[in-house]
């Protein structure tokens, strides 16, 4: 393998990999087969890769032809996504979560030549709206038994097996590695590497082009500001890698020599984390919230001793970060106590994830304050990052050694970040790495950001590049945020805010944040634009709710959107009264409806990314919305 110096493309990270720091025997990767994991070496996948690239000249592909993944987290998309990388094809993934309609929309907005699919239930969606898709030349199922589900069906494209594509390539590889190097070679820094849909709270997505020198750059760019990732460590990986966020740590990790460990899916995300024992996790917040929640429970349910040492254990773990925080070390007494916390209660909670993991990071969403100072009491330090599909994604990190909580860190080499008066468009501050001061605190504004971040665009929508992409190519994020003590803190999307009938402006985030401590509330969705008062639609825990009231899953079954009994409505306005007395009182919540089951995906009310769909959700309970209303409350300000 010939020595690689510029990182300036996708797949240079790997080869780069290979010739500086592991040999191709090292493994790069691990999943699990059946009921053993199985490691897969950086050789054994270069060979899968090469093969694959072989297989697509020989099929055509060219230069900026787009190829569709619509496959779940493993090896065969690191395979996949390689091999086009290094032809200088267009990685356009899909969230294996949206409708058939949104596949057929993607397949058709990118000119996809080519979808691999993951799964006969994938497999069967892509079937179905495949003869509309009239760039579509090859269909890849990469499972067994495929042919039962097309056999029979009259399709445009092609059907092949994903295992036949690389045995057909393993032939073809050796007539086109001249083809290939030359291909790998001609990449430019500026050329598309891949077309990331937006999640579309708004409206229909929009496929976002980012260029090898955006991803290159922010993965180089992120690990100067954490610089304590190795080649030692271990990443376990579930968010999905069509969302730019999973796939900016899976550059990380190749950038690195870090092992790439696959989980099997969220539900067995606790199980895989004891078998893999990952020292790395990246995360979205509501998976801390819930490993919070049962760590809470867990500690506290058995009452008497066993719950006054879990809080004890807590008070001095907190004592121990504060201590820290203020750049000092704990005295005798301190020290000994928090071994004992140690000992007690919080290396059994670590034993849950491994007993390897050195810290987590959180992403895509807001991580309220509380939960951030319960990892850090306990000892595992939670990095919060911050960015946007559109921005590659990262513009902030967390620094490990300045953690603030609630905030989402120090801005990366390279870039630089504005906050905007929403309506003078006057712009308060401009940031960057170097001008970094622990002291800055701003005013709040618009979030924008330039540098090499910025994407290359909208593809096919130039109308909507310009709006968001100004003339001094700033690009305009649409979240509110400021300056705190540094670190960039966020406040909320501007499209998000809440304006009442008296003209104070809400932004619901950090109020739905407020409302989440309570254990008995999984998801807050806040209304009230233009009205008297702050109402909410309230989800519970199924778990807590379940437990509480002895309900069976019949409960959940039932037609009715909407929980009426009143033991249930007054247990959770026990947490909401409250939770209120945090928030200001033109914030507070006056009135809610308890919903039976969760938003979600598959009824459209939230994105892959677990943001709520504002528009979808309000339509949808209208006038359900309109009933928390008809009644009376105190909207004193």
């Amino acid at each position: 393998m010939s020595q690689v110096s510029d990182l300036s493309t996708v797949p240079s990270f790997i080869r780069n990999t290979v010739a500086n720091i592991h040999p191709e025997s090292h493994t790069f990767m691990i999943h699990k087969v059946k009921d053993n994991w199985v490691e897969i070496t950086y050789g054994e996948a270069l060979e899968k890769i090469d093969a694959i690239s072989a297989w697509m000249l020989s099929l055509g592909i060219q230069k900026g032809d787009r190829l569709s993944l619509i496959i779940e987290n493993g090896p065969n998309y690191v395979y996949y996504d390689q091999a086009l990388q290094q032809i200088g094809a267009v990685n356009a993934s899909i969230y294996p979560t949206l409708t058939e309609n949104e596949i057929e929309y993607i397949l058709n907005d990118s000119g996809a030549k080519t979808v691999i699919v993951g799964n006969p239930f994938l497999f069967r969606k892509v079937l179905k709206i495949a003869n509309n898709c009239a760039a579509l030349i090859r269909i890849i199922p990469a499972f067994d038994d495929f042919e039962k589900f097309s056999d029979k069906l009259n399709l445009n494209a092609g059907v092949i097996g994903f295992d036949q594509v690389i045995s057909e390539g393993l032939v073809l590889v050796e007539q086109y590695r001249q083809a290939i190097n030359a291909a790998r070679e001609a990449i430019l820094p500026t050329d598309l590497s891949c077309l990331i849909y937006t999640s579309g709270t708004t409206g229909i997505p929009k496929g976002v082009m980012l260029t090898h020198y955006n991803l290159t750059q922010n993965a180089l760019n992120s690990v100067i500001q954490i610089p304590f990732v190795t080649k030692d460590d271990r990443f376990l990986s579930f968010l999905p890698l069509s969302h730019v966020f999973e796939r900016t740590i899976y550059h990380i990790a190749i950038l690195k020599g870090s092992q790439i460990a696959f989980a099997q899916s969220l539900e067995l995300l606790a199980k895989n984390m004891a078998e893999v024992k990952p020292t790395i996790l990246c995360c979205v917040p509501r998976l801390l919230e819930r490993i919070h929640d049962k760590a809470i429970k867990s500690g506290t349910s058995a009452g008497g001793l066993k719950t006054k040492i879990f809080l004890w254990a807590f008070e001095i773990g907190k004592k121990v970060r504060l201590v820290q925080e203020a750049g000092k070390k704990p005295g005798p007494v301190l020290k000994a106590q928090h071994a004992i916390a140690e000992k007690l209660v919080f290396s059994k909670i670590k034993e849950k994830t491994g007993g390897k993991l050195q810290f987590m990071v959180s992403g895509g969403g807001a991580l309220p304050k509380n939960i951030g100072e319960f990892f850090g009491d306990l000892g595992i330090v939670i990095l919060e990052g911050f960015g946007l599909t559109e921005t590659s994604p990262v513009m902030a990190v967390t620094e490990r050694h300045r953690v603030i909580y609630g905030t989402v860190g120090r801005i990366i080499p390279g870039i630089e970040v504005g906050i905007q008066d929403v309506e003078t468009k006057k712009i308060y501050t401009i940031q960057n790495h170097d001008n970094f001061k622990g002291d800055l605190i701003t005013e709040e504004g618009e979030i924008i950001v330039r540098g090499h971040c910025v994407m290359k665009g909208y593809w096919n929508k130039p109308e909507e590049t310009a709006t968001v992409i100004d003339a001094d190519a700033w690009f305009h994020t649409g979240d509110i945020g400021r300056f705190f003590r540094g670190n960039l803190q966020i406040t909320d999307r501007l499209k998000n805010m809440l304006v009442n009938a008296y003209g104070k402006n809400i932004y619901p985030t950090p109020v739905e944040n407020t409302y989440l401590k309570s254990p008995k509330i999984e998801q807050v969705f806040l209304v009230g634009d233009k009205r008297e008062y702050i109402a909410a639609i309230i989800v519970p825990g199924k778990e807590t709710l379940q437990e509480t009231f002895g309900l069976k899953n019949e409960f959940f079954e039932r037609p009715e959107v909407f929980i009426e009994d009143k033991e249930i409505v007054d247990w959770i306005g026990q947490d909401i009264r409250k939770l209120s007395n945090e928030l200001a009182k033109f914030e507070r919540v006056k009135s809610f409806k308890i919903k039976r089951n969760p938003f979600s995906m598959e009824e459209g009310e939230i994105t892959p990314t677990m943001k709520a769909k504002r528009k979808v959700i309000e339509k949808k309970y209208a006038a359900d919305i309109d009933e928390l209303y008809a009644g009376e409350a105190d909207t004193e300000d």
